[in-house]
Protein backbone atom coordinates (compact mmCIF):
# COMPACT_ATOMS: atom_id res chain seq x y z
CA UNK A 1 0.00 0.00 0.00
CA UNK A 2 1.41 3.76 -1.28
CA UNK A 3 1.74 6.70 1.46
CA UNK A 4 -1.80 8.07 0.02
CA UNK A 5 -3.95 5.14 0.02
CA UNK A 6 -4.35 5.61 3.86
CA UNK A 7 -5.75 8.81 2.89
CA UNK A 8 -7.64 8.12 -0.35
CA UNK A 9 -9.18 5.01 1.26
CA UNK A 10 -12.81 6.49 1.94
CA UNK A 11 -13.02 8.61 -1.08
CA UNK A 12 -12.30 5.80 -3.19
CA UNK A 13 -15.08 3.85 -1.63
CA UNK A 14 -17.17 6.50 -1.66
CA UNK A 15 -16.63 6.92 -5.47
CA UNK A 16 -16.99 3.51 -6.20
CA UNK A 17 -20.49 3.43 -4.66
CA UNK A 18 -21.39 6.33 -6.39
CA UNK A 19 -21.43 3.70 -9.71
CA UNK A 20 -23.13 1.69 -7.56
CA UNK A 21 -25.90 4.31 -6.28
CA UNK A 22 -26.30 5.51 -10.15
CA UNK A 23 -26.19 2.07 -11.52
CA UNK A 24 -29.17 1.04 -8.71
CA UNK A 25 -31.41 4.62 -9.20
CA UNK A 26 -31.02 5.23 -12.65
CA UNK A 27 -34.00 3.75 -13.52
CA UNK A 28 -36.00 6.15 -11.45
CA UNK A 29 -35.08 9.25 -13.86
CA UNK A 30 -35.54 7.06 -16.75
CA UNK A 31 -38.96 5.41 -16.16
CA UNK A 32 -41.38 7.43 -18.92
CA UNK A 33 -38.35 6.70 -21.44
CA UNK A 34 -38.28 3.06 -21.19
CA UNK A 35 -42.01 3.13 -21.22
CA UNK A 36 -41.72 4.65 -24.55
CA UNK A 37 -39.41 2.81 -25.99
CA UNK A 38 -40.82 -0.37 -25.05
CA UNK A 39 -44.25 0.13 -25.41
CA UNK A 40 -44.93 -0.06 -21.52
CA UNK A 41 -47.00 1.80 -18.91
CA UNK A 42 -44.85 3.47 -16.30
CA UNK A 43 -45.85 0.75 -13.91
CA UNK A 44 -43.99 -1.82 -15.80
CA UNK A 45 -41.22 0.52 -16.45
CA UNK A 46 -40.95 1.13 -12.58
CA UNK A 47 -40.84 -2.56 -11.83
CA UNK A 48 -37.27 -2.80 -13.11
CA UNK A 49 -36.39 -1.30 -9.94
CA UNK A 50 -38.53 -3.56 -8.08
CA UNK A 51 -36.67 -6.77 -9.94
CA UNK A 52 -33.25 -5.13 -9.33
CA UNK A 53 -33.83 -4.86 -5.77
CA UNK A 54 -35.73 -8.27 -5.24
CA UNK A 55 -32.25 -10.13 -6.58
CA UNK A 56 -30.14 -7.64 -4.45
CA UNK A 57 -31.94 -8.39 -0.91
CA UNK A 58 -32.18 -12.39 -1.88
CA UNK A 59 -28.79 -12.68 -3.29
CA UNK A 60 -26.01 -10.16 -1.40
CA UNK A 61 -26.42 -11.72 1.98
CA UNK A 62 -25.37 -14.92 0.57
CA UNK A 63 -22.55 -13.37 -2.17
CA UNK A 64 -20.94 -11.84 0.78
CA UNK A 65 -20.67 -14.78 2.90
CA UNK A 66 -19.79 -17.31 0.08
CA UNK A 67 -16.75 -14.35 -0.54
CA UNK A 68 -16.07 -14.49 2.99
CA UNK A 69 -12.45 -15.49 3.16
CA UNK A 70 -11.64 -13.95 0.00
CA UNK A 71 -9.34 -10.15 -0.07
CA UNK A 72 -11.82 -7.22 -0.14
CA UNK A 73 -10.17 -5.65 -2.65
CA UNK A 74 -10.62 -8.94 -4.69
CA UNK A 75 -14.12 -9.05 -3.80
CA UNK A 76 -14.84 -5.22 -4.38
CA UNK A 77 -12.98 -5.39 -7.85
CA UNK A 78 -15.18 -8.30 -8.95
CA UNK A 79 -18.61 -7.15 -7.92
CA UNK A 80 -17.61 -3.51 -9.82
CA UNK A 81 -17.02 -5.30 -13.11
CA UNK A 82 -20.19 -6.98 -13.00
CA UNK A 83 -21.86 -3.59 -12.05
CA UNK A 84 -20.08 -2.25 -15.56
CA UNK A 85 -20.49 -5.20 -17.67
CA UNK A 86 -24.31 -4.96 -16.78
CA UNK A 87 -24.58 -1.74 -17.46
CA UNK A 88 -23.19 -2.37 -20.86
CA UNK A 89 -25.67 -5.38 -21.53
CA UNK A 90 -28.48 -2.45 -19.99
CA UNK A 91 -27.71 -0.02 -23.19
CA UNK A 92 -27.75 -2.55 -25.50
CA UNK A 93 -31.33 -4.20 -24.02
CA UNK A 94 -33.41 -5.42 -26.67
CA UNK A 95 -36.43 -5.78 -24.73
CA UNK A 96 -37.94 -5.40 -21.04
CA UNK A 97 -36.86 -8.84 -20.52
CA UNK A 98 -33.36 -8.49 -21.05
CA UNK A 99 -33.02 -5.15 -19.38
CA UNK A 100 -34.62 -6.76 -16.20
CA UNK A 101 -31.93 -9.96 -16.56
CA UNK A 102 -28.76 -7.18 -17.03
CA UNK A 103 -30.36 -5.25 -13.97
CA UNK A 104 -30.18 -8.67 -12.04
CA UNK A 105 -26.51 -8.94 -12.79
CA UNK A 106 -26.34 -5.40 -11.41
CA UNK A 107 -27.99 -6.33 -8.52
CA UNK A 108 -25.20 -9.14 -7.79
CA UNK A 109 -22.44 -6.92 -8.64
CA UNK A 110 -23.58 -3.72 -6.02
CA UNK A 111 -24.78 -6.60 -3.76
CA UNK A 112 -20.86 -7.44 -2.92
CA UNK A 113 -19.69 -3.99 -3.28
CA UNK A 114 -21.83 -1.94 -0.74
CA UNK A 115 -21.75 -4.16 2.42
CA UNK A 116 -18.20 -5.07 1.69
CA UNK A 117 -16.91 -1.41 1.49
CA UNK A 118 -19.27 -0.75 4.70
CA UNK A 119 -17.82 -3.48 6.36
CA UNK A 120 -14.17 -2.27 5.57
CA UNK A 121 -14.78 1.32 6.97
CA UNK A 122 -16.16 0.33 9.81
CA UNK A 123 -13.87 -2.05 10.68
CA UNK A 124 -10.82 0.34 10.48
CA UNK A 125 -12.68 3.23 12.04
CA UNK A 126 -12.68 3.98 16.02
CA UNK A 127 -16.13 3.71 17.44
CA UNK A 128 -16.70 7.18 18.16
CA UNK A 129 -15.88 8.60 14.35
CA UNK A 130 -17.66 5.57 13.19
CA UNK A 131 -21.14 7.29 11.80
CA UNK A 132 -19.10 9.91 10.01
CA UNK A 133 -16.98 7.65 8.54
CA UNK A 134 -19.96 5.67 7.25
CA UNK A 135 -21.48 8.64 6.26
CA UNK A 136 -18.58 9.46 4.34
CA UNK A 137 -18.44 6.34 2.54
CA UNK A 138 -21.89 6.41 1.54
CA UNK A 139 -21.03 10.09 0.60
CA UNK A 140 -20.82 8.35 -3.03
CA UNK A 141 -24.59 6.81 -3.22
CA UNK A 142 -25.61 10.30 -2.35
CA UNK A 143 -23.98 12.47 -4.30
CA UNK A 144 -25.26 9.82 -7.43
CA UNK A 145 -28.60 11.17 -6.06
CA UNK A 146 -27.83 14.23 -6.61
CA UNK A 147 -26.00 14.29 -9.64
CA UNK A 148 -25.92 10.72 -11.15
CA UNK A 149 -29.57 10.40 -11.42
CA UNK A 150 -30.69 13.50 -12.37
CA UNK A 151 -27.89 13.88 -15.17
CA UNK A 152 -29.19 10.36 -16.43
CA UNK A 153 -32.73 11.43 -16.79
CA UNK A 154 -31.33 14.35 -18.30
CA UNK A 155 -29.36 12.16 -20.66
CA UNK A 156 -32.59 9.76 -21.31
CA UNK A 157 -34.92 12.78 -21.94
CA UNK A 158 -32.59 14.16 -25.02
CA UNK A 159 -30.76 11.89 -26.39
CA UNK A 160 -32.82 8.32 -25.20
CA UNK A 161 -32.41 6.26 -22.28
CA UNK A 162 -29.51 3.97 -23.38
CA UNK A 163 -27.25 6.39 -23.42
CA UNK A 164 -27.81 6.97 -19.99
CA UNK A 165 -26.37 3.18 -19.07
CA UNK A 166 -23.53 3.73 -21.42
CA UNK A 167 -22.28 6.36 -19.08
CA UNK A 168 -22.56 3.99 -16.29
CA UNK A 169 -20.29 1.64 -17.96
CA UNK A 170 -17.67 4.04 -19.21
CA UNK A 171 -17.39 5.17 -15.80
CA UNK A 172 -17.19 1.99 -14.63
CA UNK A 173 -13.58 1.25 -15.73
CA UNK A 174 -11.79 4.12 -14.56
CA UNK A 175 -13.70 3.23 -10.92
CA UNK A 176 -12.44 -0.17 -10.97
CA UNK A 177 -8.95 1.27 -11.64
CA UNK A 178 -8.80 3.48 -9.11
CA UNK A 179 -10.30 0.62 -6.44
CA UNK A 180 -7.51 -1.39 -7.59
CA UNK A 181 -4.84 0.88 -7.04
CA UNK A 182 -5.92 2.32 -3.75
CA UNK A 183 -7.44 -0.21 -1.77
CA UNK A 184 -4.66 -2.44 0.17
CA UNK A 185 -4.46 -5.78 -1.38
CA UNK A 186 -4.82 -8.52 1.24
CA UNK A 187 -7.18 -6.89 3.12
CA UNK A 188 -9.29 -9.08 5.22
CA UNK A 189 -11.55 -9.50 8.58
CA UNK A 190 -12.53 -12.20 10.71
CA UNK A 191 -14.37 -14.66 8.05
CA UNK A 192 -17.90 -14.42 7.99
CA UNK A 193 -19.75 -18.24 6.17
CA UNK A 194 -23.38 -19.30 6.13
CA UNK A 195 -23.38 -20.52 9.49
CA UNK A 196 -23.02 -16.82 10.30
CA UNK A 197 -25.35 -15.96 8.33
CA UNK A 198 -28.07 -18.54 9.66
CA UNK A 199 -27.54 -17.35 13.30
CA UNK A 200 -28.42 -14.06 12.43
CA UNK A 201 -31.36 -14.92 10.33
CA UNK A 202 -32.29 -16.97 13.18
CA UNK A 203 -31.90 -14.30 15.65
CA UNK A 204 -35.43 -12.39 16.26
CA UNK A 205 -34.26 -9.10 17.83
CA UNK A 206 -31.45 -8.76 15.48
CA UNK A 207 -33.46 -9.43 12.33
CA UNK A 208 -36.36 -7.14 13.80
CA UNK A 209 -33.74 -4.08 13.57
CA UNK A 210 -32.19 -5.33 10.75
CA UNK A 211 -35.80 -5.09 9.08
CA UNK A 212 -36.34 -1.37 10.07
CA UNK A 213 -34.63 -0.16 7.32
CA UNK A 214 -37.14 -2.47 4.84
CA UNK A 215 -40.14 -0.32 6.48
CA UNK A 216 -38.56 2.80 6.42
CA UNK A 217 -37.34 2.78 2.72
CA UNK A 218 -40.90 0.95 1.67
CA UNK A 219 -41.86 4.46 2.20
CA UNK A 220 -39.68 6.85 0.96
CA UNK A 221 -39.56 4.44 -2.40
CA UNK A 222 -42.97 3.99 -2.36
CA UNK A 223 -43.57 7.97 -3.50
CA UNK A 224 -39.71 8.03 -5.07
CA UNK A 225 -39.62 5.91 -8.01
CA UNK A 226 -43.09 7.30 -9.03
CA UNK A 227 -41.32 10.82 -8.69
CA UNK A 228 -41.43 11.33 -12.32
CA UNK A 229 -44.32 10.68 -13.43
CA UNK A 230 -46.12 12.71 -9.73
CA UNK A 231 -43.72 15.97 -11.55
CA UNK A 232 -44.93 15.54 -15.02
CA UNK A 233 -48.86 14.92 -14.18
CA UNK A 234 -49.47 17.24 -10.88
CA UNK A 235 -46.88 19.81 -11.32
CA UNK A 236 -47.06 19.86 -15.10
CA UNK A 237 -43.14 19.09 -14.80
CA UNK A 238 -40.94 18.15 -18.72
CA UNK A 239 -37.71 17.48 -18.69
CA UNK A 240 -36.12 20.33 -17.38
CA UNK A 241 -38.20 20.42 -13.83
CA UNK A 242 -38.06 17.18 -13.33
CA UNK A 243 -34.53 17.21 -13.85
CA UNK A 244 -34.11 20.25 -11.35
CA UNK A 245 -36.55 18.53 -8.54
CA UNK A 246 -34.28 15.41 -8.86
CA UNK A 247 -31.44 17.46 -8.57
CA UNK A 248 -32.74 19.14 -5.23
CA UNK A 249 -33.66 16.37 -3.74
CA UNK A 250 -29.97 14.85 -4.59
CA UNK A 251 -28.80 17.80 -3.12
CA UNK A 252 -31.09 17.03 0.04
CA UNK A 253 -29.49 13.60 0.58
CA UNK A 254 -25.78 14.81 0.30
CA UNK A 255 -26.93 16.97 3.32
CA UNK A 256 -29.11 14.38 5.19
CA UNK A 257 -26.10 12.00 4.88
CA UNK A 258 -23.51 14.37 6.93
CA UNK A 259 -26.68 15.01 9.31
CA UNK A 260 -27.67 11.69 10.33
CA UNK A 261 -23.82 11.04 10.96
CA UNK A 262 -23.73 13.59 12.91
CA UNK A 263 -26.65 13.68 14.87
CA UNK A 264 -26.32 9.74 15.43
CA UNK A 265 -22.84 10.58 16.97
CA UNK A 266 -23.78 13.18 19.68
CA UNK A 267 -27.39 11.72 20.34
CA UNK A 268 -27.43 8.38 19.86
CA UNK A 269 -29.15 6.02 16.66
CA UNK A 270 -32.50 5.26 17.94
CA UNK A 271 -32.96 8.36 19.36
CA UNK A 272 -31.93 9.93 16.00
CA UNK A 273 -33.90 7.18 13.82
CA UNK A 274 -36.75 7.99 16.06
CA UNK A 275 -36.78 11.78 15.64
CA UNK A 276 -36.85 11.21 11.58
CA UNK A 277 -39.07 8.77 11.29
CA UNK A 278 -41.66 11.08 12.71
CA UNK A 279 -40.79 13.75 10.88
CA UNK A 280 -41.66 11.28 7.60
CA UNK A 281 -44.81 10.75 8.66
CA UNK A 282 -45.68 14.67 8.62
CA UNK A 283 -43.97 15.44 5.51
CA UNK A 284 -45.17 13.04 2.71
CA UNK A 285 -48.37 13.92 2.65
CA UNK A 286 -48.22 16.87 0.99
CA UNK A 287 -47.51 15.46 -2.39
CA UNK A 288 -51.19 13.95 -2.37
CA UNK A 289 -51.83 17.73 -2.70
CA UNK A 290 -50.29 19.20 -5.75
CA UNK A 291 -49.91 21.45 -7.86
CA UNK A 292 -47.61 23.78 -5.39
CA UNK A 293 -45.83 27.09 -6.35
CA UNK A 294 -42.72 25.45 -7.96
CA UNK A 295 -40.38 27.60 -5.35
CA UNK A 296 -41.85 25.78 -2.83
CA UNK A 297 -41.98 22.86 -3.96
CA UNK A 298 -38.63 23.00 -4.60
CA UNK A 299 -37.62 23.65 -1.00
CA UNK A 300 -40.37 20.90 0.55
CA UNK A 301 -38.40 18.59 -1.77
CA UNK A 302 -34.71 19.05 -0.31
CA UNK A 303 -36.34 19.14 3.25
CA UNK A 304 -38.12 15.91 2.46
CA UNK A 305 -34.70 14.34 1.26
CA UNK A 306 -32.66 15.63 3.64
CA UNK A 307 -34.72 13.83 6.70
CA UNK A 308 -35.01 10.62 4.88
CA UNK A 309 -31.56 10.37 4.14
CA UNK A 310 -29.97 11.08 7.56
CA UNK A 311 -31.64 7.31 8.26
CA UNK A 312 -28.45 5.67 6.49
CA UNK A 313 -25.56 5.80 9.11
CA UNK A 314 -27.33 6.13 11.85
CA UNK A 315 -29.41 2.57 11.38
CA UNK A 316 -25.96 1.31 10.34
CA UNK A 317 -24.05 2.26 13.20
CA UNK A 318 -27.24 0.74 15.40
CA UNK A 319 -27.20 -2.19 14.12
CA UNK A 320 -22.95 -2.49 14.21
CA UNK A 321 -23.47 -2.35 17.80
CA UNK A 322 -25.72 -5.01 18.04
CA UNK A 323 -22.91 -7.23 17.05
CA UNK A 324 -19.62 -5.77 15.90
CA UNK A 325 -18.15 -9.14 15.41
CA UNK A 326 -20.08 -10.30 12.92
CA UNK A 327 -20.27 -6.47 11.11
CA UNK A 328 -20.11 -7.63 7.44
CA UNK A 329 -23.01 -10.16 7.60
CA UNK A 330 -25.40 -7.17 9.56
CA UNK A 331 -24.27 -4.81 7.18
CA UNK A 332 -25.05 -7.13 4.36
CA UNK A 333 -28.70 -8.04 5.38
CA UNK A 334 -28.61 -4.29 5.83
CA UNK A 335 -27.91 -3.17 2.48
CA UNK A 336 -30.57 -5.99 0.92
CA UNK A 337 -32.98 -4.52 3.19
CA UNK A 338 -32.55 -1.33 1.58
CA UNK A 339 -33.19 -3.12 -1.80
CA UNK A 340 -36.12 -4.64 -0.17
CA UNK A 341 -37.48 -1.77 0.73
CA UNK A 342 -37.10 -0.33 -2.60
CA UNK A 343 -38.75 -3.35 -4.28
CA UNK A 344 -41.95 -3.16 -1.47
CA UNK A 345 -42.58 0.37 -1.69
CA UNK A 346 -42.05 0.06 -5.59
CA UNK A 347 -44.17 -2.62 -6.00
CA UNK A 348 -47.10 -0.83 -3.43
CA UNK A 349 -46.74 1.91 -5.32
CA UNK A 350 -47.47 0.81 -8.74
CA UNK A 351 -50.75 -0.66 -7.22
CA UNK A 352 -51.35 2.55 -5.94
CA UNK A 353 -51.18 4.06 -9.35
CA UNK A 354 -53.46 1.54 -10.60
CA UNK A 355 -56.36 1.51 -8.27
CA UNK A 356 -55.98 4.84 -7.59
CA UNK A 357 -53.98 7.72 -9.04
CA UNK A 358 -50.43 8.84 -8.75
CA UNK A 359 -51.75 11.74 -6.80
CA UNK A 360 -52.48 9.48 -3.99
CA UNK A 361 -48.66 8.58 -3.49
CA UNK A 362 -48.06 10.69 -0.45
CA UNK A 363 -50.74 9.36 1.48
CA UNK A 364 -50.22 5.96 1.26
CA UNK A 365 -45.85 6.72 2.18
CA UNK A 366 -47.09 8.54 4.78
CA UNK A 367 -49.37 5.62 5.85
CA UNK A 368 -46.22 2.73 5.45
CA UNK A 369 -44.17 5.34 7.36
CA UNK A 370 -46.27 4.72 10.67
CA UNK A 371 -46.34 1.30 10.23
CA UNK A 372 -41.90 1.81 10.42
CA UNK A 373 -42.89 3.64 13.49
CA UNK A 374 -44.19 1.18 15.28
CA UNK A 375 -42.12 -1.55 13.80
CA UNK A 376 -38.83 0.92 15.11
CA UNK A 377 -40.33 1.01 18.75
CA UNK A 378 -41.15 -2.80 19.32
CA UNK A 379 -37.27 -3.35 17.72
CA UNK A 380 -35.64 -0.86 20.47
CA UNK A 381 -37.59 -2.65 23.00
CA UNK A 382 -36.84 -5.76 22.13
CA UNK A 383 -32.81 -4.94 22.07
CA UNK A 384 -32.94 -3.87 25.75
CA UNK A 385 -34.53 -6.46 26.70
CA UNK A 386 -32.50 -8.81 25.17
CA UNK A 387 -29.73 -6.77 26.75
CA UNK A 388 -30.54 -6.96 30.37
CA UNK A 389 -28.94 -9.31 32.48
Amino acid sequence: MNDASPRLLIPTLSAVNFIVGMGAFLTIGLIEPIADDFGVTDAQSGALLTSYAVIYAVLSPLLVSLTGTIGRRRVLALGLAILGISALLSALAPSLLVLHISRGLAAMGAGLVTPVSAAVATMLTAPERRARTIAAVFAGLTIAQAVGIPVGGWVAYTFGWRYAFAILAALSLPALVLLWRIVPAGLSFVPVSLRDLGRILGDLPTMGAILFTATFLCSIFLLYTYFAPLLAADMGFGRDGITLTLFIFGLGAIVGNVTGGTFSDRIGASRTLTILTALQIVTLPLYSFLPLPAPLLLAYTFVWSVIGWSFGAAQQVRLVTLDPARAPVLLSLNAACIYLGAAAGSSIGGLVISRASVSALGIAAALVMVAALAHLILSNRATVRRARP
